[in-house]
């Protein structure tokens, strides 16, 4: 008896259908044909100015992407062209990688720090994602990193490069939104206990019938920040004032998103924002976040500077785990976690 699929790259292989559990209901559909171009709807801003004389005008329009879109694309990061151009092709040469030589990373356990999976968590959900992922805890490297692939045979090299220089880029980024909100500078790092930092490499197969299921549904990101880096196919869709906004990707720019935990640190004047991927009918997309975040005993909740007599804390007071526990064992819901976390609900 043969063994069954558990990677839907394998499923998937030459047919020419969506596989019924991963048919959305009609309510809960793309609606391809109703989605903007972003057109200059997410700002692109230039890091590089960052340490010169522009730095209040830099850190004025973090501050107000923070606040308006919850995303924002950044060039001129310090991440050199080449190291973006290795960790895409270790991500490809992965997926392309024999079944049984990527099954070894196979998990279905979501408390795993290293594994392959696909969708968002099969265990809870009723329709599947077109998606398959490797998921790695990268925070501290020394920790997590012999539990990683060794095939391609420089993953481990490669990858770990990546992870510290983005945990660099990300360690500037909060200063710079610490900054915007009035905090010290070293405000948001300091809530974070020890920091943790998880990446994923996504991959989107082509899907014959795109409009009948996504890549991941909308849903805002539990953590405090993501940086993403995509190659060149479209996918990534952003909710701006009530329409879906398709990202183009820009090559050698990252694209940040704001998470539910700088959310409340910021006392809500700072948005996590619903977003999604979709998937086409000609061309493999892969992506990578990085998903930087608390440690899971530190305590979160809205900066005291940020609470006054016209602004009261929105959020209680809670650790990390608890929210993230919360956040996995429910799904991708479009209803916000955020708000089983608000001080007046008793949730």
């Amino acid at each position: 008896m043969s063994t069954p699929k558990l990677l839907l790259t394998d499923l998937v292989s030459g047919v020419n259908h969506v596989p019924s559990n991963y048919i959305r209901p009609i309510s809960d559909r793309p609606n391809l044909t109703h989605v903007q171009s972003s057109d200059g709807s997410i700002p692109l801003i230039d890091l590089g100015a960052l340490h010169g004389p522009n730095h209040s005008q830099i850190i004025k329009q973090i501050g107000l992407a923070c606040q308006n879109e919850g995303f924002f694309q950044i060039k001129n990061h310090g991440i050199p062209e080449t190291m973006i151009s290795n960790i895409m092709k270790i991500a490809r040469e992965f997926f392309r990688l024999p079944e049984e030589e990527r099954l070894k990373s196979y998990s279905d356990d979501p408390s795993k720090t290293t594994r392959l999976s696909t969708s968002f968590n099969v265990k809870t959900e009723k329709v599947s994602n077109w998606r398959d992922f490797l998921r790695l805890h990268c925070y501290p490297l020394e920790d997590y990193m012999q539990e990683w692939p060794t095939n391609p045979p420089s993953f481990r090299k490669e990858v770990g490069e990546y992870c510290t220089n983005v945990r660099g880029l990300v360690l500037r980024l909060l200063e710079a939104i610490s900054e915007s909100l009035g905090l010290g500078r070293n405000y948001i790092s300091n809530q974070l206990g020890k920091h943790g930092q998880h990446m994923a490499m996504n991959y989107y197969p082509p899907c014959p019938q795109p409009e009948l299921t996504y890549g991941l549904p909308g849903h805002t990101d539990p953590n405090l920040i993501t940086i993403l880096l995509q190659d060149d196919v479209p996918g990534l869709q952003v909710l701006i004032d009530g329409k879906w906004v398709a990202v183009n990707p820009i090559p050698n720019t990252f694209i940040i998103n704001i998470g539910d935990q700088m959310q409340v640190l910021s006392n809500d004047r700072y948005k996590s924002v619903l977003h999604r991927a979709v998937v086409n009918s000609n061309k493999e997309r892969i992506s990578v976040p990085t998903f930087y975040c608390p440690s899971s005993d530190a305590v979160i909740g809205p900066a005291r500077e940020l609470i006054d007599g016209e602004h009261p804390a929105i959020y209680r007071n809670f650790t990390y785990q608890e929210y993230y526990d919360k956040f996995w064992n429910r799904g991708l819901a479009t209803k916000c976690c955020l708000d089983m976390f608000r001080a007046s609900s008793t949730t």
